[in-house]
């Protein structure tokens, strides 16, 4: 349903004038999205649900124009103008509970938030109905690893410890304020079940499926050609953004030794001192377009994914869905969505010298043939970004006739008592 064109499924609801004619009419919606300064997974899950739900404003906590100047063009944004909360948000975490809760949604009728820390904690009316897509419980409260390395210098530690401590207490109770959470896989559900004591529905996020082998400029496949001139089309692939957590570093470090070339696509935090261990067989793209990603993708003998506890991965999905086998770790999301000996295979240490063999092993199964294209593929299927759409916009309408439908039923009940 198009936000502003009726829906049959409102058009039935019993209740007073008022309450049908609000039900008459499409509800308004507005988007909680944590930060908007890079491009990754969650962003492109925000990016389908506003595919679902068009023109509906977004609220974040903070906003880098420049970063995002090829997504959500058109997008009524708001977002906190504050300087110093900006440059030194890294420094400022235990102020973005007062963000959230500060932003004044009170004219909307249906409130779809998403994030990992902030989103689900924003204040909402008994009219209203909160429903919070969640991408994980935040890593940095409860033990998993995180983007930065910094929080593990020592004289961050006992601020933190007590910081932490302030702010898990702030995030048990923001995840108890939607009407109902969403979350993008069940190793993450298992999380909301330990941490908050709540039960979640799982809609797997979109993974683009359907733009294997699109038309490539000549431009793009000069330059891609040229910046493959090294490795022939015999290299293995990752990308992403280059953050601690996602181990591009232990992975760099293998290939320094096996001397096999290896393509990082991706910018981040980590990129400087990345680059600065890398040896030769070592390509780094930086920022790619969706072509130059998929160019490199086709061409590819496989994925390595290095992060421990994934939430869920979208990356190593787009390499299946290009028929590319995925070497990743044995945990987290991968679980659930790489089949050993079908569409991957798994290694559970992050030692190099543990690393470098399992990568042999992996090698030596591509090149005797174990893994079939057409498999792959087809292993991915359930994970397309029209399946995610349509579970996600049933789930939100089916609620919000529910909550239509109890309004009515209480104001029935409240009307015949004062007859």
């Amino acid at each position: 349903m198009q936000i502003g064109q009726k829906d049959e499924k409102f058009s039935n609801v019993e209740g007073t004038p008022s309450q049908k004619t609000q039900a008459a009419k499409a509800p308004k919606i507005a988007f909680v999205h944590e930060y908007l300064v890079q491009y990754g997974g969650a962003q492109k899950t925000l990016e389908a649900m506003l595919e679902v739900f068009p023109n509906s404003p977004i609220y974040t906590g903070l906003y880098d124009k420049k970063s995002m100047s090829s997504f959500l063009n058109n997008q009524t944004i708001h977002s906190t103008q504050n300087k110093l909360l900006s440059k030194f948000q890294k420094y400022l975490t235990f102020l973005m509970p007062l963000v959230f809760e500060g932003m004044d949604l009170q004219d909307f009728d249906i409130i779809i938030s998403d994030g990992t820390a902030w989103p689900k904690g924003v204040l909402t009316n008994t009219h209203q109905l909160h429903i919070s897509y969640i991408h994980t419980p935040p890593r940095f409260l409860y033990g998993y690893s995180v983007e930065s390395q910094k929080r593990d210098k020592w004289y961050f530690k006992p601020i933190l410890k007590v910081v932490d401590n302030i702010l898990r207490v702030w995030d048990y109770n923001a995840a108890q304020r939607p009407d109902f959470l969403l979350t993008n896989s069940f190793e993450t559900l298992a999380r909301i079940k330990k941490f908050y004591g709540r039960e979640a529905k799982v809609i797997y996020p979109p993974v683009e499926l359907s733009y294997n082998n699109p038309e490539t400029s000549s431009e793009e496949k000069i330059i891609a050609e040229e910046q493959e001139q090294n490795t022939s089309k015999n290299y293995y692939i990752m990308l992403g953004r280059l953050s601690a957590y996602k181990n591009f570093d232990v992975v760099i470090k293998a290939f320094n030794k096996n001397g096999k070339n290896l393509v990082i696509l991706g910018t981040g935090y980590e990129e400087n001192y990345l680059r600065s261990i890398a040896k030769t067989n070592i390509t780094f793209i930086g920022r790619a377009t969706d072509k130059q990603k998929s160019y490199y993708l086709e061409n590819c003998k496989g994925l390595i994914n290095a992060v421990q506890d994934e939430d869920f991965g979208i990356v190593p999905i787009e390499a299946m869905a290009y028929g590319k086998p995925v070497l990743a770790h044995r945990s987290g999301g991968h679980l659930e969505t790489i089949v050993e000996g079908l569409s991957g295979m798994f290694f559970e240490s992050l030692e190099v010298g543990d690393l470098i063999k399992s990568i042999e092993s992996f090698d030596k199964s591509i090149e005797e043939g174990l893994f079939d294209a057409g498999s792959i593929k087809k292993s991915v299927q359930k994970f397309d970004k029209e399946i995610f759409k349509k579970d996600l916009k049933d789930f939100v309408l089916s609620k919000w006739e529910e909550k239509l439908n109890a309004g009515a039923t209480r104001s029935s009940h409240h009307s015949s008592r004062n007859q």
